[in-house]
């Protein structure tokens, strides 16, 4: 279980997580959603260790990232800038995390394969596309069998074919007990994939409820058209017409 706690961050002048708390919990799939700035990113960090908060705490299993025991085995985590050291083969990055972290070689190939990464296990990290990256970096996070996973962006790159396939995979963990908070701007994926919603702007929380619930029982239109409200409303302003919407940064 993740545990976040009246959590505060502070980029220069700018406040980037403002008093946040939530739980994501085990068997369901949690999906974190905002506009660009809202901060879920920096949150995520502070969950992973990455960022130091300057109020609360963010606790894996009742524990700091820092404090926990093999922390591989126990989280799988895909940041935003990615791991891989570009000069390094794919393969060769997984075996490294593997034997630096106890982890029996046998692993690699399993998390090769089930990521689709073995297609390309010889090429350097540097020369993979955006897609193929991602998978390297899903291939790291399962390495472990870690009972937690915090997964920033994971379908960015992917095709049609990879995102169904990555949908069918967060579902597939979370079935089996996991914990499993995905960040995302994909509404028509989150319809599909999650099953619970945190919703943030501004460095709060707008919403913490079931994705039927937040759609009104309807589907990814329903979704984001509630989506929008909530994060115009904290804005001060309206939701952006459908011209408004095309174009906007992931």
């Amino acid at each position: 279980m993740i545990e976040v706690r009246n959590l505060s961050k502070r980029h220069g002048g700018t406040l980037a997580v403002d008093r946040l708390s939530f739980t994501v919990r085990p068997g369901r799939v949690t999906a974190f959603l905002g506009p660009n700035g809202a901060g879920k990113t920096t949150t995520l960090r502070m969950i992973l260790g990455l960022a130091r908060p300057d109020a609360g705490q963010a606790l894996i299993n009742g524990r700091p990232y820092a404090a926990l025991p093999e922390p591989l085995r126990r989280v799988g985590a895909l940041p935003a800038a990615g791991g891989a050291h570009r000069g390094r083969r794919a393969r060769d990055h997984v075996r490294w995390l593997a034997l630096t972290h106890g982890i029996p070689r046998a692993r690699v190939a399993e998390v090769m394969e089930l990521t689709g990464a073995a297609a390309f296990a010889r090429r350097r990290a540097g020369a993979l596309s955006l897609g193929m990256g991602q998978r390297l970096g899903l291939a790291a996070a399962l390495l472990g069998d870690p009972e937690v996973l915090v997964l920033d962006e994971p379908g960015n790159g992917l095709d049609p074919e990879g995102i169904r396939w990555l949908r069918g995979l967060l579902r597939g963990l979370a079935a089996e007990g996991r914990t499993v908070l995905v960040s995302s701007h994909l509404m028509a994926e989150t319809a599909l994939t999650a099953d619970h919603v945190l919703v943030l702007a501004g460095g709060r929380l707008l919403a913490d409820t079931s994705t039927r619930d937040l759609a009104g029982g309807g589907g990814a239109a329903e979704l984001e058209e509630s989506f929008f409200r909530l994060t115009a409303s904290a804005r001060g302003g309206t939701a952006p017409g459908p011209g408004a919407r095309g174009g906007e940064p992931a």
